[in-house]
């Protein structure tokens, strides 16, 4: 991000500041909500993770599947079919989550 953003900044500022955004919400909702809310939001953060999920392995997926851009490196055609049986597993689950979510 560095090159992209062009910012320049000593690494001990840039190790602090990534630091402390990942560190103080969850210091606040503990300090807040006790230990219980910190439960509640490490279970939250998986369920946004287990959303995103598709959206790497997916693109990924196709990727390593696509023999013009990757050339003899291109994934074997049955580890293809498996990641695509783990990514339509994945989607399904999360469907399924948020119908879970949604109606109870």
């Amino acid at each position: 991000m560095e090159g992209f953003l062009d910012i320049r900044l000593p690494g001990w500022a840039r190790r602090l500041i990534t630091r402390a955004i990942a560190i103080v919400p969850a210091a606040v909702v503990t300090i807040w909500y006790g230990e219980k809310g910190t439960a509640q939001l490490l279970i939250l953060s998986q369920v946004i993770l287990s959303l995103q999920l598709p959206f790497a392995v997916v693109p990924l997926l196709l990727f390593t599947a696509d023999r013009d851009k990757l050339g003899n490196l291109v994934a074997a055609r049955w580890l293809t079919v498996l990641a695509a049986l783990v990514a339509v597993t994945i989607i399904i689950l999360n469907i399924k989550l948020l119908a879970d979510l949604a109606f109870g």
